[in-house]
């Protein structure tokens, strides 16, 4: 039987109009997202996705209120993540990174202007919360070479066009990352800039009803493309021949295959390259009853980050005594320092709180023991008492936040280290763990 153009043109044939995140079921559509593999297994799973339209209008009204609180007249950004949040649109995210082409500026009575690449302005005309799309953010020097000063006068000038517009007499803009030539052209201005990534950093933290369930479906997929990568290694690491970067393509590979973005590090490594930890993954032959250990740094489905540690014992003899000690001491510091976690608790607590590290494992600690997390590593950060600096985290938790728990246990001198971490969410009454993932069976000693 012929199918009709109209099912032939839609992702999911299976579906009406709209997909269950509520945008449109065409092959066509603009806006990345996740795949038909994504949401059958979500449904397989009973995960719903989240409204898409919704959770837009929550991140801009957030910013928004964010800035009227601070009596700021407007919002610029140049960090393609802050991008993201407050206008969930994406392009070449990972080259905006080095290469700032993009810019929005919100203001502070939700007008929402955007500066596109000049090629690709159809990238953004799904999200009707942008009012205004122009170009003309760029003067890094690969783009505009000696005449950048010239080039950041011009989008100067764009600004403040759209601030009088919509700010009046307000000169207090805050802006997150932008360029030596573009802060001396808005300060020429006359404008008072003011540190964005404290507004966006802080707006952020707190995750709305629709960015959790987008969080789920992204922790779903991700443990699922963790799964695939265990199998490979437990499956092929025995027959030789299997390098720590074909272990690492598997999870590229099952992020990319649902809808996932990217991956921020390159943090797996094999036997004695665990210690000291923060090796890269590389060519190196992972060897028949080794450790493999790995932090997944992921940016998946929805653009949310995934951010979960595991180590695996890969071989049929029993990992040593001291691994498996290390092991129980990392999964009793996540363990431990998980419990601490409910509103109204400070930072300052958790920093000085909870789960003390033998001396032997103290010195090559992880950076910190807890960091926020949502379109990537966020604020809050949590560090070890060495680490505390009096007045950098003056906050408590609140409901919506999502923090990693970590644990380096990793003996200084020695041949391995056990690296574990779960995501977890700050609910009404205390925490959710919504890391599913289990610990090696082998390295708890069983």
């Amino acid at each position: 039987m012929a199918i009709h153009y109209a099912d032939r043109r839609k992702i999911d044939p299976t579906r009406g109009d709209r997909l269950g995140d509520g945008t449109p079921n065409d092959n066509d559509r603009v806006e990345i997202g996740p795949t038909q593999l994504a949401f059958r297994e979500w449904e397989a799973a009973g995960l719903t996705p989240p409204n898409l339209e919704r959770m837009r209008e929550y991140r801009w009204r957030k910013l928004t209120e964010a800035l009227v609180k601070r009596d700021y007249g407007g919002l610029l950004l140049f960090d393609p993540l802050n991008i993201r949040y407050a206008t969930d649109t994406t392009n070449m995210q990972l080259w905006n990174t080095h290469n700032p082409f993009r810019a929005v500026l919100l203001c502070a009575d939700g007008h929402m202007v955007i500066w596109e690449y000049k090629n690709s302005p159809f990238l953004v005309t799904f999200n009707p919360l942008i009012k205004e799309l122009r170009s003309g953010a760029t003067f890094f020097y690969n783009s505009t070479g000696d005449k950048g000063d010239a080039a950041a006068a011009g989008f100067a000038a764009q600004v403040e066009e759209v601030m009088r517009a919509h700010a009046g007499t307000n000169r207090r803009l805050a802006v997150d990352k932008i360029m030596i030539a573009g802060l001396r052209a808005l300060e020429r201005r006359g404008f008072e800039v003011m540190e964005g990534e404290e507004v966006t950093e802080r707006t952020r933290a707190i995750k709305g009803p629709d960015e959790m369930l987008a969080m789920r479906c992204a922790h779903h997929a991700c443990e699922s493309a963790m799964a695939e990568m265990e199998r490979f290694t437990r499956t092929h690491v025995p027959l030789g021949g299997v390098s720590e970067d074909d272990i690492w393509a598997e999870l590229h590979k099952g992020n990319i295959k649902r809808g996932g973005e990217w991956i921020e590090t390159r943090l797996l490594a094999s036997g004695p390259r665990t210690n000291p930890w923060f090796q890269e993954c590389g060519p190196r032959i992972v060897q028949p009853n080794e450790i493999v250990a790995f932090d997944t740094d992921l940016i998946g489905s929805y653009g949310i980050c995934i951010d979960i540690s595991r180590t695996w014992w890969v071989g049929d003899q029993r990992p040593t005594n001291a691994m498996v000690s290390a092991m129980h001491h990392a999964r009793d510091h996540i363990r431990e320092n998980m419990a601490m976690l409910k509103p109204g608790v400070s930072i300052k607590e958790l920093v000085f709180g909870g789960h003390q590290l033998e001396d032997q494992y103290w010195a090559q600690k992880y950076s910190c023991k807890m960091h926020g997390v949502g379109l990537c590593d966020e604020w809050p950060y949590v560090t070890y008492p060495d680490g505390w600096t009096e007045g950098a985290f003056d906050a408590v938790l609140q409901p919506g936040m999502v923090l990693c728990v970590e644990a380096l246990v990793s003996p200084e001198g020695g041949d391995f280290s056990i690296k574990l971490e779960d995501q977890v969410l700050i609910t009404e009454t205390g925490h959710e763990n919504l890391t599913r993932y289990p610990f090696d069976e082998r390295l708890m000693g069983a």
